[in-house]
């Protein structure tokens, strides 16, 4: 029975279950059943194997070393859900101890698979929250990357830190401006827009998009912004028309432009 399937006491008495598997894999260096509950098929399983993960790891320090070398052996396995799993359970360990498991988020960068790529996105995300400065460092370090999904994926890893502080990833997407490909500035253009809308932030982007010598992408950007503010109107801290009228004010002769999108 899948997970969702299962009421809500049962959906916890399964959670508990896997900690308590895991917890005895650990404590008995046999992976097989945690091996289990990082390849099942029911996303949901995975999810709470990687959090059960992060939360052991949290409580019981004499169990960390046992956790990285589970990860470590388990990010070499064929399986791509496996190595997801990995990465997302790095990504709780890593909103506060990222330096232990940075080296998940290299290698699943580097992924042949879309689906530990995607981890590293999402984790990046959770993690740049609540531990940016170490993070964002890292980040930092492939802005300039030469695979180009790699700099796109950077530049999204680091959006939700900015919706609530954009000043902090600013500077990072400023170094994007000029990037080549059009995939990573339509990223780009898109995380503008969607750390402009929460209160007091757009004011923030639109100061720090003056300093930016891509008047082109620029433009694009302000256009996102106003779609933004549209698309949801029922969020943004700002109306549409007053998000336009702030944004005049800063460019009084800006290009209007359709869709937002850069090419």
């Amino acid at each position: 029975m899948a997970f969702y399937d299962l009421s809500k006491s049962e959906r916890a008495d399964r959670v508990r279950a896997i900690q308590g598997e895991i917890k005895d894999a650990l404590l008995s260096h046999n992976l097989q059943k945690a091996h289990v509950c990082y390849s099942d098929d029911d996303t949901y399983i995975r999810k709470s194997a990687y959090l059960v993960t992060g939360r052991l790891y949290s409580e019981d320090v004499t169990l960390r070393p046992a956790i990285l070398a589970m990860l470590l052996k388990f990010m070499s396995d064929p399986d791509f859900k496996v190595r997801q799993t990995v990465i997302n359970a790095a990504g709780e360990i890593g909103k506060w101890d990222f330096e232990g498991v940075r080296s998940y988020f290299d290698e699943g960068l580097k992924d042949r698979h879309h689906s530990p790529r995607n981890a590293v996105i999402g984790s990046v995300k959770k993690m740049g929250e609540v531990n940016p400065e170490p993070v964002l460092a890292w980040a930092r370090e492939y802005l300039h990357h030469q695979d180009k999904e790699i700099r796109r994926e950077i530049c999204h890893g680091i959006e939700l830190r900015g919706r609530k502080y954009p000043e902090d990833i600013l500077p990072l997407l400023a170094e994007l401006q000029h990037d080549r490909t059009a995939r990573v500035r339509n990223t780009l253009v898109h995380v503008i827009g969607q750390i402009a809308y929460k209160k007091g932030c757009l004011a923030k982007v639109l100061a720090h998009l003056e300093s930016w010598e891509n008047r082109p992408l620029v433009d694009a950007a302000l256009e996102e912004i106003i779609d933004v503010h549209h698309r949801y109107r029922n969020f943004t801290a700002l109306t549409q028309a007053e998000a336009i009228t702030l944004i005049d004010a800063h460019y009084p002769d800006r290009k209007r432009k359709s869709g937002g999108m850069v090419y």
